[in-house]
This record gives structure tokens, sequence and C-alpha cells, in this order.
């Protein structure tokens, strides 16, 4: 009997692709996880702020009204309007305006009488509006600094 040289037994090497495909899924799980987290922790954020605010609203709605009406009214002079637009809602445009200011005029008279009866002058008036817008303004400012601080803290996580 011969005796040849022995080699060592190769024994199976692990396939280059599992060792990092392994890796691969926990990192995306781990990623998903802390996503998942920061997405729940945002939205329980912004509900909180969303509640607060609400409670504050619902104190003075009246205030809450004049804000909405002053941001749409903001919104509306942003967006641009087309040509296409203003030709065909022109003369639409009109009549509301026409209808706008007789009411308006009504309005006027109707109010100005009202006042005199209650005994309360435009002045004491002019004073309970600006109360009113003020505290609007500052509900909408409030809430817009409840949903950054929101958004700040969910990205904080």
């Amino acid at each position: 009997m011969s005796k040849a040289p022995r080699t060592p037994a190769k024994t199976p090497s692990p396939k280059p692709d599992a060792v990092p495909a392994k890796t691969a899924l926990a990192a995306r799980d781990d990623a998903y996880g802390k996503v998942s987290d920061r997405v729940a922790a945002a939205y329980t954020a912004a509900r909180e702020q969303a509640g607060k605010a609400g409670e504050k609203l619902e104190g003075n709605p009246l205030a809450a009204l004049i804000g909405g009406i002053a941001i749409g009214a903001i919104a509306g002079a942003l967006i641009p309007r087309l040509a296409k637009e203003k030709e065909l809602l022109a003369p639409l445009g009109e009549k509301i305006g026409e209808a706008a200011r007789a009411a308006l005029q009504a309005g006027k008279s109707a109010g100005t009488e009202a006042l005199e009866d209650a005994g309360l002058t435009t002045d004491q008036v002019r004073a309970q509006v600006s109360k009113l817008v003020e505290q609007a303004l500052e509900a909408a400012s409030e809430a817009g600094t409840a949903a950054v601080e929101a958004a700040r803290e969910s990205a904080r996580r």
C-alpha cells in the first residue's frame, strides 16, 4: 500500500450572501421598528396637541370662526387665478358683488339701529371685535406652534 500525502478535508464554507442577508434583514427590522415607534409617538403627540387646541377653541368658538375665515381669505388671496377661471366666473362675481353690497348696506343699517337701541357705541363694538380677532390669531398661532413642537418631538425620538 502506498501512502499518499493526505490533504485536509475541506469543510463547506457558508455561502457569501447568507451572512449579509441575515444582517440586512436584522437592520431592516430594526429600522422598521424605530420608524414605527416614531410614527406612533408623533401620532400621539399630535392628538394631544390637537385636543389642547380644541379645548381652547371650545372656550371661544367665535374666535375660531373668525380665525378660520381669516385663514381662508389669506389662502384665497395667495392662490393664483387662471385666465379661464376669470373669464368664466366674472359675470357671476359681478352678480354676487352687487348682492353682497346690498346685503352689507342693509346689515349695516340694521346693525347700527340695534346698537343704538342696546345703548352701545361703535367704539365699544370695535374693541370687542378687536379682542375677538386677537384671540382667534392667538389660537391659530398656538395650534401652529403645537404642531411644530409635536413634529420636532417626533423627529427627536
